[in-house]
């Protein structure tokens, strides 16, 4: 079971890159399914007791993270650095997909960068989405127009 040691310890590495030193172990538990890609190999999906958790994507590396496990990063809230804080009164429009314009954000980590996968979360804590920063935290705050995270899923989608 060598290559899936190196895999899960491959998994936790990124997510304690991602997400803040000490995540990965606590969100990749040692019975998490690791999926492979069958035309190359490489790590494609990690999922436990059946729930897709997260993708591996294969252009960056990086973990793409569905609402179930952003849902357990907001757990452990004082651990990670992904989180985007905006306007209460937008929770519904975000909730149901829509993309978070930079007006709208209240505070965000000050460790997110372009590109960055981010929890989106209302002035309640409570996640409303997940989706990929297109501004810096700086970029965010400064910012009054255009849009800040790319919304890949909200909460109100979920089936």
């Amino acid at each position: 079971m060598k290559l899936v040691d190196n895999a899960l310890q491959r998994i936790r590495s990124v997510a304690d890159y991602q997400f803040g030193r000490g995540v990965g172990a606590r969100l990749f538990p040692e019975n998490v399914e690791i999926l492979f890609s069958k035309a190359t190999g490489r790590i494609r999906y990690v999922k436990l007791n059946g729930v897709r958790l997260a993708t591996l994507r294969p252009t960056d590396g990086l973990l793409s993270i569905s609402m179930e496990l952003a849902r357990q990063i907001a757990e452990i809230r004082s651990m990670a650095k992904c989180f985007v804080t905006v306007q209460t009164g937008v929770s519904p429009f975000i909730a149901d997909g829509g993309d978070v314009f930079a007006v709208h954000v209240v505070k965000c980590d000050d460790e997110i960068r372009s590109k960055d996968e981010v929890i989106v979360v209302n002035e309640k804590s409570e996640v409303l989405a997940v989706g990929r920063a297109l501004l810096s935290s700086d970029e965010m705050l400064a910012f009054k127009t255009g849009v800040a995270v790319k919304v890949r899923h909200g909460r109100s989608e979920e089936s």
